[in-house]
């Protein structure tokens, strides 16, 4: 049952993110974005369980229906909002924090020179913007924002901004409000 509270809080998570959201039940019933963590959370469980067949599967018809790949091994902290999903690509090894944000076509993904941990972490509160593609088994602090369409191959601070800007990838503090 606690699975079911963690996809209640998701669901009332985008509804508070997505200002297009008018309600919890509209969140559950119409965003990819929470059907794939349906998905993956069963998926996670039968991978956990050494069930990798049936994991792969279950994460392979979630992406049929979402177009959201995110593969079982993967570990994904509370209050994940994918904002509008399509083409999004989640590594195996990847860990993603808690409150953080993805929009469509991120990649989260391997160099392919890696062996064993390929893939990024991100930490708590990340944004991560349409295109972009994260790399790597790279860490991403607390709190950073990744532009659309930056290309991430390093280790990014807390509290840091990453944009692309005229092909060139500049890391800038984030300013407090």
């Amino acid at each position: 049952m606690f699975f079911l509270k963690e996809l209640y809080d998701d669901a009332k998570n985008i509804s508070k993110k997505d200002p297009a959201c008018r309600n919890v039940l509209e969140a559950i019933i119409l965003y990819p974005g929470f059907h794939i963590l349906v998905f993956h959370k069963l998926a996670h469980f039968l991978y956990k369980h050494r069930l990798l067949f049936l994991a792969r599967l279950v994460s392979q018809i979630g992406r049929f229906f979402t177009g959201i790949e995110i593969h079982p091994g993967a570990k994904i902290g509370k209050r994940l909002f994918i904002d509008h999903g399509m083409g999004i690509v989640i590594g195996e090894t990847t860990t993603i924090g808690n409150d953080c944000t993805i929009y469509h076509n991120s990649t989260l993904g391997g160099t392919g020179k890696d062996k064993n941990k390929r893939h990024p972490d991100i930490g708590n509160n990340v944004m991560v913007g349409a295109g972009a593609k994260i790399l790597g088994p790279i860490k991403i602090g607390n709190n950073v924002k990744i532009g659309a369409n930056s290309v991430v191959t390093k280790d990014v601070p807390n509290n840091v901004t990453v944009i692309k800007c005229n092909n060139i990838i500049q890391n800038k503090k984030c300013q407090s409000k």
